[in-house]
């Protein structure tokens, strides 16, 4: 292990963590590592012990793959994290590469560039998917370029990195969760014999908390636990640790059939199974696990059935959402009532505002925290699409120009993620414009109707063609799946402009959340979470409808009138007057004349 005790790994600088790297993959015989941001689980958040390429690089976005040669070294993420990872990649050695712009080299082809032929690149293989494994190596081939599975480079460089999480597990109440373990897990069987198999191994953590009707601590804003499933025709096995398992855990598991086994022993265990027909999903299971379930098992390749299971909410799980969205929408409102008179007071920040939005939403029932670290992004910080302020960017609000805050909470009942750009003063008429083009796309998208048998992307348009027609678009999605106390973002359907077979279906939730960001001077996001419903059934077959499940009033100080058509504005005014409805008989006299003056029609 490569250590220093007067000189902590941890407070090194990222040059010197990079050439402590480069010596283990040195000893190890590979010219080139790739780190991504996922765990053995693939998730997209993240207990700390996996937060390996944040420590690598010092890029802290929720998305992107470090790739380190023996003389340069990458980082590739999406448009949501390019102001982001150019400030924070500063002096790190680390260059950036914008996903999905025609300049920017894949990482297959930067590596094929950089490396001889006959050299080898290391990945750790309990961290990387078994396609996106199989899918580089052939990449490579031609380039005669080797994919060889490493250790965890982790284990010998970072010298105090985080243990895997301990925190108990707890019980999901059949109240909220709505249907039962035992009845869940015949359906996945039914669905497993349906492919061709008799067994799955499940990695995903939020799949694994809906199977069982549990949930955990692991990972912030995300209540999940550090746990495989295996589900075979006769037998379910938990494999996370005894530590995590209460008693009370430990009665329930008994109770529906479920062994416990070690975290540690399922890669082993799989090993030795047998004449099994295995579901994998190659895309959610690790390179490792697929290696392991090869020596015994039939593989059968295909998407888990759970995915899709889960993104369809039972009528317990709808209204559980539209409960906890009414009290999210108290604190909202309350919060929405104190920040312009606050903010003209002076001494608010994007750190102080976010605090007190944390307080309100921790006075509302079966509260558990925040769905994801709140974006709080004033003026041209807005601009940066997952900003998240801290001591050293923490900007004063002056009562004039936009806050894009997006924020969300964890409840019981259902998880809440939405958008509001709040206009905290005068504004310029670039900034109304801006505001108006994404007003425009959110009622069209929010509002739509289709037949079934639609996806996502043929949706996606309606919240980008009145911004295209103005010569503007934005590069991240336009909405994806909230979990039900759960993942705030969820598949595996979503709204946006690459191809999302998943078929948008009665009962999923979706968001719905176009933006505009202009770098220096604004950024502009509108976001509700929807519930897919049945709209009509004509002689065309079945249409669907979104039901707004997000209540809270968009702010109108910044709209241009004219530029909406006389269906937006009604629409608009529909969905003031349903917010105004179901939330003022929770708030007070003064509270409620404010969100009444909120919600009044825009004529």
């Amino acid at each position: 292990m490569v250590n220093d005790s007067n000189n902590n790994l941890m407070n090194m600088t990222i040059p010197q963590r990079l050439e402590a790297l480069r010596a283990y993959m040195k000893a190890n015989q590979v010219a080139a590592c790739i780190i991504p941001s996922t765990d053995p689980h693939l998730s997209e958040y993240v207990a700390p012990r996996w937060h390996s390429r944040e420590w690598i690089s010092g890029f802290t976005g929720s998305a992107g793959t470090v790739v380190v040669t023996l003389t340069k070294a990458g980082l590739w993420t999406d448009s949501r994290y390019f102001l982001q990872a150019a400030d924070q990649l500063q002096g790190s050695g680390i260059d950036l590469y914008k996903l999905m712009l025609p300049e920017t080299p894949s990482i297959s082809q930067f590596i094929a560039n950089e490396l001889k032929a006959g050299e080898a690149v290391g990945i750790d293989a309990s961290t990387f998917s078994a396609h996106g494994a199989l899918t580089l190596a052939e990449e490579l081939k031609g380039a005669n370029i080797t994919v060889k599975s490493i250790n965890d480079p982790m284990d010998a460089i970072w010298s105090d990195r985080p243990a895997i999480p301990q925190d108990p597990i707890m019980i999901h109440s059949i109240k909220f969760a709505g249907k039962e373990t035992p009845v869940k897990i015949e359906e996945i069987r039914a669905a497993l014999a349906a492919n061709g198999a008799e067994a799955i191994f499940i990695s995903a953590l939020d799949e694994i908390a809906w199977t069982l009707n549990l949930r955990g601590s692991d990972v912030h804003c995300n209540p999940v636990f550090v746990a495989y499933l295996f589900i075979g025709a006769s037998e379910v096995i938990l494999f996370t640790d005894a530590a995590k398992v209460t008693d009370e855990v430990n009665c329930y598991l008994q109770s529906i059939h479920v062994k416990v086994a070690p975290y540690q022993e399922a890669v082993s265990q799989l090993s030795k199974m047998s004449h099994c027909h295995l579901l994998l999903d190659l895309s959610m299971t690790n390179a490792a696990i697929y290696e392991a379930a090869q020596k015994g098992c039939q593989i059968v390749e295909a998407n888990s059935p759970i995915a899709l299971m889960k993104s369809v909410k039972n009528e317990v799980e709808q209204e559980g959402f539209r409960q906890a969205m009414i009290r999210d929408g108290v604190a909202m409102v309350k919060f929405l009532k104190w920040l312009k008179p606050a903010v003209k007071a002076g001494g608010q920040t994007e750190m102080t505002i976010d605090k007190k939005l944390c307080t309100l939403r921790a006075e509302q029932d079966d509260y558990r925290g925040i769905s994801f670290d709140t974006i709080a992004g004033y003026a041209a910080h807005g601009a940066i699409v997952h900003y998240e302020a801290t001591p050293e960017t923490d900007v004063p609000l002056e009562p004039r120009g936009l806050l894009l805050l997006d924020s969300g909470g964890q409840y019981l009942d259902g998880t809440t993620d939405l958008t509001r750009t709040i206009a905290l003063g005068p504004t310029t008429e670039e900034e109304r414009t801006d505001y108006t083009l994404v007003l425009k796309g959110f009622l069209q998208l929010m509002n739509a109707e289709f037949p079934a048998g639609t996806c996502g992307t043929q949706l996606d348009v309606l919240a980008r063609q009145a911004m295209w027609k103005a010569g503007i678009n934005y590069l991240h999605g336009t909405g994806h799946g909230v979990g039900s106390y759960l993942c705030v973002h969820e598949g595996p359907h979503q709204i946006r402009m690459n191809h999302m077979p998943t078929l948008l279906q009665a009962g999923m939730t979706v968001t719905d959340e176009p933006g505009i960001y202009k770098a220096g001077k604004h950024g502009i996001r509108t976001e509700n979470t929807l519930l897919i419903v049945p709209a009509q059934q004509t002689e065309f077959g079945t249409f669907f409808r979104f039901e707004a499940l997000t209540l809270c009033p968009i702010d109108k100080t910044p709209i241009v009138k004219e530029m909406l058509s006389a269906e937006e504005v009604e629409w608009l005014n529909s969905y003031h007057q349903t917010v105004y409805e179901k939330l003022s008989p929770r708030l007070d006299k003064e509270t409620k004349e404010w969100l009444m003056e909120a919600c009044s029609p825009l004529q």
